[in-house]
């Protein structure tokens, strides 16, 4: 008893962490105040440095006369030109794609009915047609041509290696750190080293697309292989079965659900990403998407960026209910009916080959036009009658708040900055945070664009904050209660089904091209990750400790301050972790509105040849900031699970609790 008394005093002598946080930022102040506008490493909008020229030379020398990439480039194009060609574009001397719109509706409901049920082939029809009479329909032929192209390569190349990582530990652990790493870029970085190899156009964008979806089949493939029961593996040796044959008769049968599930995650990275690669020429909703953004045109970035999300809506339907669907082996009734069905598609190809109206859309109905003036007006009218609170609210958190948080960052010496984060991560995360804290911040100092980075830090930090503010009151709120949980979870799920370019629609239209409008479509596009997380976390404190707590008389507040958010620490650490990736993201797309920083400098680079260096190295800035962060929330989160551990191990060893 004594050894666990001397042990808690010793504990109590030690200073808090927050005590220590607060401390190093104090002196942070101070020192600002003192060393102001002192080697701050700042740079013009246009001007570069020895490296960022070096890279542009570099571009030219890599790009030209590659075997190996032009080879895949061909290839990749040719895949992309006959999807396009299938459905999308005029092909073969025809002034129409081979499948017109009404066989391209046919086939989806088709597959949308044989893999799910009859009302997620409605769900696709109605989708589809609606997206036709938006006037969008090439347009949106041609995303999903990449999207399907880039899922299929993803899938080659992600179901065989989850696989792998299923069956090898030393492969699943190595796979796990790459994995890692790449879910924690956000989509910008994926295209400027990859226009390096490929140039810009379809084929960059469909190389980076695949390379940005196949983590997420890669990982739940492995974690489904990896779950199945031993007992079910051993069985199946017993009998005499191979490995190839316990591998095709049991692990995949039995890890079907979840290996569906990294499919429709694959594919809804893949289609936010396609949107996203029209900075490098990707043909598609993006690109109408990015030009209406440009010219500040909200009605018609709405009517694109609502296709996209019927798009979305409608392969995430799909995908999910096919694996929702039993695993059974299908009835003679049901055989015949998608028998009939199959020729009813035939039917409809045959018609959409055969006739104008069936090939090309009908535009006697065009909707997109009175939703673009629709969207237009109202957005006049919210500018009219809410602009001066929107405006407001703005002007007062971007002068209050964010520009003090910005001028420490950037007006303060690089020297000192880094420093006091790398002290910060030693406090949080212990060497684990702080080694990579410092390798990534000196590396980001050698990119030449310290003064921008700074810039889109300020930001991050700002949204992450109001991000997990409300992702904590949600998730407490949806993790406690089930029927709120019922009606909240539906709409975390849909948003997570949108492409970032369409969260910065509306904000654009409420606040304008500002650093502040990249903020709100951040927080936005990040609450329901962190959201879903916490609410998990809540919902895994056991049933006991919490009755424990309110036999008690514990109130409400008590058991939920006391009890629950303590023992889901873990899991809100991750929340803040995966809150700081999503808003990174979502920042740096954000420099096409206003925010500037690192994600103008990364499509300045694609827009201006002079600048292509200094947008890669952007590129890598973003890289470093996001590395940086992952690292130090990661490693403290490592810390507080083993200190409880510990703690609570030491106490439950003299039997105290």
């Amino acid at each position: 008893m004594a050894s666990i008394t001397g042990s808690l005093e010793l504990h109590v002598r030690k200073p808090p962490r927050v005590v220590l946080v607060g401390g190093l930022l104090v002196v942070w102040l101070a020192l600002w105040f003192v060393l102001r506008g002192v080697h701050t490493l700042a740079l013009g909008g246009q001007d570069t440095t020895p490296f960022h020229r070096w890279l542009t030379e570099q571009a030219g020398v890599v790009g030209s006369g590659n075997a190996i990439s032009d080879a895949i480039r061909v290839v990749v194009d040719q895949l992309v030109v006959l999807l396009q060609n299938g459905i999308a574009q005029p092909s073969y001397g025809r002034p129409v794609p081979v499948v017109g719109w009404l066989g391209v509706v046919a086939i989806a409901a088709f597959l949308a009915w044989a893999f799910g049920n009859w009302k997620v082939a409605l769900l696709t029809a109605a989708g589809l047609t609606f997206i036709g009479m938006q006037g969008l329909w090439q347009e949106s032929m041609d995303t999903l041509s990449l999207t399907i192209a880039a899922v299929v390569l993803a899938l080659l190349a992600g179901i065989p290696l989850g696989i792998w990582a299923g069956l090898s530990d030393r492969f699943f652990k190595v796979a796990t750190l790459v994995l890692d790493l790449m879910q924690t870029l956000p989509t910008f970085v994926y295209l400027a080293p990859l226009t390096l190899f490929f140039a810009i156009g379809p084929a960059a964008a469909t190389i980076a697309t695949l390379i940005y979806a196949a983590p997420p089949v890669v990982r739940l493939t492995a974690h489904a292989i990896r779950s199945v029961p031993a007992e079910s593996v051993e069985a199946a040796r017993s009998l005499g079965s191979t490995r190839g044959q316990t591998l095709a008769k049991v692990l995949l049968p039995m890890s079907r659900s979840t290996v569906v599930v990294g499919i429709n995650q694959t594919i809804m990275a893949a289609l936010s990403m396609v949107t996203v690669a029209a900075l490098i020429d990707a043909p598609g909703l993006g690109q109408t998407v990015l030009k209406a953004l440009q010219t500040l045109d909200v009605g018609v970035a709405f009517n694109a960026g609502l296709a996209i999300v019927v798009l979305a809506i409608v392969l995430d339907r799909v995908t999910t209910a096919a694996g929702d669907r039993p695993w059974r082996t299908a009835s003679v009734r049901r055989k015949v009916l998608l028998g009939a069905g199959a020729a009813g598609v035939l039917v409809a190809i045959w018609f959409s080959r055969t006739y104008v109206w069936a090939a090309e859309f009908p535009t006697g109905v065009n909707l997109g036009s009175p939703i673009a003036v629709a969207t237009a007006d109202a957005t006049t009218w919210v500018q009219d009658v809410f602009g001066g609170f929107t405006y407001g609210v703005r002007d007062a958190v971007t002068l209050g708040v964010l520009n003090p948080l910005e001028a420490l960052l950037t007006e303060s010496p690089w020297w000192l900055v880094t420093a006091v984060v790398v002290a910060l991560a030693l406090v949080l995360g212990g060497w684990r945070g702080a080694l990579p804290a410092a390798v990534c911040l000196l590396l980001l100092v050698g990119t030449g664009v310290w003064h921008d980075a700074m810039v889109t830090l300020a930001s991050t930090l700002l949204a992450t904050v109001v991000v997990v503010a409300v992702g904590i009151v949600l998730g407490v709120w949806t993790g406690r209660n089930h029927r709120v949980d019922q009606w909240v979870r539906p709409v975390l799920d849909a948003g997570q089904t949108m492409p970032p370019f369409v969260y910065l629609v509306p904000f654009l239209a409420l606040f304008g091209t500002s650093r502040f409008t990249a903020i709100a479509a951040a927080v936005v596009f990040a609450v329901p990750v962190t959201t879903k997380i916490v609410a998990d976390g809540i919902r895994a404190v056991p049933t006991a400790t919490v009755e424990a707590a309110n036999s008690v008389g514990s109130s409400t507040w008590q058991v939920i301050s006391k009890v629950q958010l303590p023992v889901a620490r873990r899991a809100i650490t991750l929340a803040v972790n995966q809150g700081l990736i999503y808003v990174l993201s979502m920042v740096v797309v954000g420099g096409l509105v206003g925010a500037g920083a690192l994600g103008y400098d990364v499509a300045a680079g694609f827009a201006q040849s002079e600048l292509y260096g200094k947008g890669l190295a952007a590129g890598l800035a973003i890289v470093l900031l996001g590395v940086m962060l992952d690292r130090i929330t990661q490693a403290t989160a490592q810390r507080m699970t083993r200190r409880t551990r510990k703690f609570r191990g030491t106490v439950r060893g003299d039997n105290l609790w």
